[in-house]
């Protein structure tokens, strides 16, 4: 929880710029206790396991997180049971008039398909502009990030030779972002994607800021203030055996598949993998939930609104 300082005490801005969560005073005291309320727009085909990777994430923080399951209007999933659909998931045209303080934009198994040609695209394209009006933070995740700063900026994505498979380094490039809180310098993130974004496209976009990156894998998390919205390419919500899964099933299919990279022990696919990315995964989503808990109205209708500050 952030501390509580008047603005001209000469901490505040040390500590501001030191990344140090700090609260006004003033701010502090407009400030009412109630849920934040997150929204989950689940494109993945496995709908549960998806459902449980998010959840674990934004639930670990001492707020109250009022989950909320999202899914495309017309697209019908093949991969999950229509009870559970119909029984937890509210469709986008139904939830339009409401507000949120934060939303996750899943990926979706379609990277290879040029945005346009994906069957829901106009309906995610309303989605990306509902969110400048209905929703104080979003966070685009792997394709869902992909689309999101296309949508908004032109960045394209990029098809690869060969798949970025496994877990790569990658580099603390704004230690004192608040969503970086408590980063280390080096961090570990998993990465299964035929695709990428490059780091010069989004060097060219004015405002957009790249908080962490790989000289392997490109930009991973990048921030975009004007749109109040995070972007990410690769996958802190994986479980340990996420990229276990997916090479077991494309060697069963009979799929080419080079071994994820860096994720079982002496890279041996018959080894139990270890999962060395967990604590910077709740780290991340704890301080965009903090980010949201500390920045959004009291009174949901005016999320949205411009910042009077």
């Amino acid at each position: 929880m952030p501390i509580t300082l008047p603005t001209n005490l000469p901490a505040f801005d040390v500590l501001s710029r030191e990344g140090v969560m700090v609260m006004s005073d003033t701010r502090a005291a407009r400030q009412d206790i109630r849920q934040i309320r997150i929204g989950l727009l689940n494109l993945m085909p496995k709908k549960i396991q998806t459902e449980n990777q998010f959840a674990r994430l934004i639930g670990a923080t001492p707020l109250q997180i009022d989950f909320r399951l999202i899914r495309m209007s017309e697209h019908q999933t093949r991969n999950t049971a229509a009870e559970h659909m119909e029984e937890f998931y509210r469709p986008f045209q139904e939830v339009k008039d409401e507000k949120f303080d934060g939303l996750i934009i899943t990926g979706a198994p379609i990277e290879h398909l040029p945005f346009e040609e994906v069957t829901y695209w106009d309906e995610l394209r309303e989605v990306f502009e509902w969110t400048q009006t209905n929703v104080h933070s979003t966070f685009g995740v792997c394709w869902g990030g992909m689309a999101m700063i296309h949508h908004f900026h032109g960045v394209n994505k990029h098809l690869l030779d060969r798949k970025a498979f496994g877990c790569f380094r990658h580099r603390n490039l704004s230690p004192v972002s608040p969503y970086l809180r408590g980063f280390s310098d080096d961090v570990l993130i998993p990465v299964s994607r035929w695709t990428e974004m490059r780091q010069a496209e989004i060097d060219a976009v004015p405002g957009l800021v790249t908080l962490l990156g790989s000289d392997e894998v490109g930009p991973c998390l990048v921030e975009d203030p004007a749109h109040r919205a995070l972007y990410i390419f690769n996958h802190f919500e994986y479980d340990s055996g996420t990229l276990k899964e997916e090479y077991d099933r494309d060697v069963a299919s009979g799929k080419t598949i080079n071994v994820p990279v860096n994720y079982y022990p002496d890279d041996d696919p018959t080894r139990q993998p270890t999962n060395r990315w967990r604590s910077h995964a709740h780290l991340l989503y704890g301080n965009w939930i903090n980010e949201i808990y500390q920045t959004t109205p009291y009174d949901m209708a005016r999320i949205g609104e411009p910042d009077p500050a």
